[in-house]
């Protein structure tokens, strides 16, 4: 569905004569990605605990596809459960079919609340500042760490119960000092800035690519095994040492240690193993020699 057939409503935000095209709208309230905002754009969207739905809620108690949004002429929303084990839930009433209104609040599972909503592109695009500002880097406009380990979390738990594969890359700056002792801080963080870019151009949307601390970074591989990782880390460390990065009139030699922790390919427990499991790789990749790529 195109934007010019999205779901739209006329709202006089303004007074008489004043009308402001409005589009049906989802924002995360509670649970993971809180400040998310999902744009109604197709005629049936369904939420659920799988990747595989147009608005994935990776919590216990949701149903692989727990309910769905049907769009209805004049833009009115339904609101269906699919027959959920744990149901869904309408300003904290149990439905079945509801036709959704202006502010409605949804739970589904224990913890995750979508307040439905009809925004103009003024207050989309606001939204989506507000929730991007609080979950970015501000100079390097990755993810922060706490939305990373937010997301490693829901991540995490998904492929441990459905035997999924999911990978984990710790990254390093090698040598970052230098720039900064050598040509300043304004260099350094210009180096930083076009490490991201690059990386940011070498992975899929659906991934997560954070700043974890310094010029450490890291990055969620969903769906990613360990063979398919080390192309992928691969990839990544070419991008970066295999172009020089510019800095005023110098080219600058930069390059990167990469260490991969995966799963099912590696016998990982729990969270603090798999960061614990990459940070080794890491350490090892710099240790012996670095600008490479190690995994056990």
């Amino acid at each position: 569905m195109t934007e010019e057939t999205t779901q739209i409503i006329n709202l006089n935000f303004q007074g008489p004569g004043l009308k402001k095209k409005a589009y049906a709208c989802l924002i995360v309230i509670s649970g993971s990605n809180v400040g998310q905002m999902y744009r109604i754009e197709n005629d049936e969207i369904t939420l659920g605990r799988s990747h595989a739905n147009g608005i994935p809620i990776l919590e216990d108690g949701v149903s692989r596809s727990h309910c769905r949004l049907i769009s209805l002429p004049g833009g009115e929303i339904m609101l269906e459960d699919l027959n959920s084990t744990n149901g869904t839930y309408v300003n904290a009433e149990k439905i079945s079919r509801r036709l959704l209104k202006d502010g409605d609040k949804i739970q589904v599972g224990s913890t995750s609340i979508l307040k439905f909503t009809y925004h103009d592109k003024i207050e989309e695009d606001f939204q989506r500042q507000m929730f991007e500002s609080a979950l970015r880097d501000g100079l390097t406009k990755a993810y922060n760490k706490r939305y990373f380990m937010e997301r490693l979390d829901s991540e995490f738990s998904y492929a441990v119960r459905h035997k999924f594969p999911l990978s984990l890359l710790m990254m390093d700056l090698d040598h970052f000092k230098q720039f900064n002792d050598t040509y300043g801080h304004l260099c350094g963080d210009a180096v930083l800035v076009e490490l991201s870019r690059r990386i940011h151009n070498s992975i899929r949307s659906e991934d997560v690519f954070a700043r974890y601390g310094g010029e450490e970074f890291a990055l969620i591989a969903r769906g990613i095994s360990h063979d398919n990782g080390l192309i992928l880390g691969e990839r990544i460390r070419s991008q970066i040492s295999d172009f020089p990065f510019e800095w005023e009139d110098l080219k600058l030699n930069v390059t990167i240690s990469i260490g991969l922790a995966s799963i099912p390919y590696q016998n990982i427990l729990t969270i603090r193993e798999i960061i614990e499991t990459a940070d080794k790789a890491l350490y090892a990749a710099k240790h012996n020699g670095r600008n490479q790529l190690f995994s056990f």
